[in-house]
């Protein structure tokens, strides 16, 4: 009788598996359905919860005797934060938001769209970079860096 439960459970878990980073990804179908805005705020998010996990890991580092399950728990949030920020830039905003410009288009268009995808780069550098250290230059670097992309972004695709 337990075998078709645990069956059934383990077959959900592969199921999970299966399709959860698939759901994530904000839909690469495409579905048409998107909330920049959103996306903005779950980016800022992100930052703040990598930076708080970087001061959690510097108070735990420091501690003594040092809390080792805490300390690896903090380092693995802070890398799922990263990641997942990464993913919001790449899957959502560079293979889906932004566009390159048509061959004949004006200079203007050109150059948005060079520094939007400059400030996208410069985003995946800087969330490399908090996965790889605990300094919160980065995340500072973060911040600005969604700043004066959100407010080129907005400035044409608000709705």
């Amino acid at each position: 009788m337990r075998l078709p439960k645990f069956s059934l459970l383990i077959s959900g878990l592969i199921m999970a598996a299966l399709i959860g980073p698939a759901v994530y990804a904000h839909c690469q179908i495409p579905c048409g359905i998107y909330g920049d805005e959103t996306r903005f705020v779950i980016l800022r998010e992100h930052v703040t919860t990598i930076e708080k996990s970087m001061t959690k890991i510097q108070e735990l580092g420091k501690a003594s005797p040092t809390d080792w399950n805490q300390l690896v728990r903090w380092v693995e949030n802070k890398e799922t934060h990263a990641d997942e920020l990464s993913e919001i830039v790449t899957y959502y905003f560079m293979t889906q938001r932004i566009k390159p410009p048509a061959a004949d288009a004006d200079d203007a268009t050109k150059a948005k769209y060079q520094k939007e995808i400059a400030l996208l780069h410069q985003m995946l550098v800087h969330s490399m970079k908090a996965k790889q250290t605990t300094d919160t230059a980065h995340t500072e670097a973060l911040g600005k860096l969604i700043d004066a992309f959100e407010a080129s972004y907005l400035g044409e695709h608000k709705h």
